[in-house]
């Protein structure tokens, strides 16, 4: 099974409370009020996506947090990474010296395909998007699809 960290689903609880009003400081204490997020986990879920530069940091008695970028050009793979480091299906795809199957693995290639093509979909998902509801989301993704040798054959 694929799955987030609960870490990376409260930061886009946070980040899409964040966008609702993009332009307005956000602290992590009304943070926590509104999204009922544990006031420890909004801190340091805020201190990784601003070392990310997803947001910027304002000090002060009336500082907080401001998106970095717009909605619309803040994309989930960029949170996910942001929180979790690197997006990969397997350690192959992200730690070419972790498995020892590596130089014998005929299927690598394929998990390459595989990772590209999770990642296209994230990365296709962004904050504004998350911002909608449910039956307003409209995401479009599109994949190359590799045509089989037959086929060419068959188009000749």
């Amino acid at each position: 099974m694929l799955r987030v960290s609960k870490l990376t689903d409260y930061a886009t609880v946070v980040l899409t409370h964040i966008a609702h009003q993009p332009n307005e400081l956000h602290a992590a204490s009304d943070i926590t009020q509104a999204t009922g997020v544990a006031l420890p986990t909004v801190s340091k879920v805020l201190k990784l996506l601003s070392k990310a530069n997803i947001l910027t940091s304002h000090r002060g008695s009336k500082g907080g947090y401001l998106l970095a970028s717009k909605p619309k050009d803040t994309n989930v793979a960029e949170v996910i990474t942001a929180i979790e480091g690197p997006i990969g299906i397997t350690e192959c795809t992200t730690d070419h010296s972790a498995c020892e199957q590596e130089s014998s693995c005929e299927i690598k290639g394929n998990w390459n395909l595989i990772n590209r093509a999770v990642y296209a979909a994230l990365e296709a998902v962004t904050l504004a998007d998350l911002v909608l509801p449910v039956v307003e989301q409209a995401v479009s993704i599109s994949m190359p699809v590799k045509m089989e040798t037959n086929d060419l054959k068959a188009e000749s």
